[in-house]
């Protein structure tokens, strides 16, 4: 094994957040990778993982796509000159091609662009952002009732497999 596969031990997890419930409430239709503008006491803050995402949306204004509700807590150490507002918007990183897609597409009754994802790319923090349609009551239920289904399968073929 080279030492360039080799994980440093101070070295940080590429995923920084994660948003659970845009999976449980969307459907997602299609996902895109974008960069994010922050301020430096919010990297700082994103390295010790004090984010949240869990609320967060996109929307396109202007031809520009900012991200809202997407709370990046206040860097201990930093004074107040230098501190972040920790709920304001935060323009992604597009190309224009997929703005325009973003745009046409949010403007279809039901969908909404959500952040899904947060990690590192190259030491860079990278966002990812669904296109997902609202799901329902009964599309929940029908995703934990598949998903149920495919638990016991799984354990079905293991026993199966066993020979018990």
């Amino acid at each position: 094994m080279s030492s360039k596969n080799k994980k440093k031990k101070g070295a940080p997890s590429p995923e920084i957040a994660t948003n659970r419930k845009a999976k449980r409430d969307y459907a997602i239709e299609a996902t895109y990778e974008a960069g994010i503008e922050l301020k430096g006491t919010e990297v700082k803050s994103i390295r010790d993982k004090k984010v949240n995402i869990a609320d967060s949306f996109a929307r396109v204004e202007k031809n520009q796509c900012y991200l809202y509700g997407i709370d990046i807590q206040p860097w201990q150490t930093a004074g107040e000159w230098f501190q972040h507002v920790p709920k304001r918007p935060r323009r992604l990183l597009l190309h224009k091609k997929e703005i325009r897609e973003l745009a046409v597409a949010s403007q279809t009754k039901g969908y909404t662009i959500v952040c899904t994802k947060m990690y590192w790319k190259e030491n860079k923090v990278k966002v990812e952002i669904g296109l997902g349609k609202g799901k329902n009551q009964v599309d929940q239920r029908q995703d934990i009732k598949a998903r149920v289904e495919l638990m016991e399968a799984k354990r079905e073929m293991a026993r199966f497999n066993r020979g018990g």
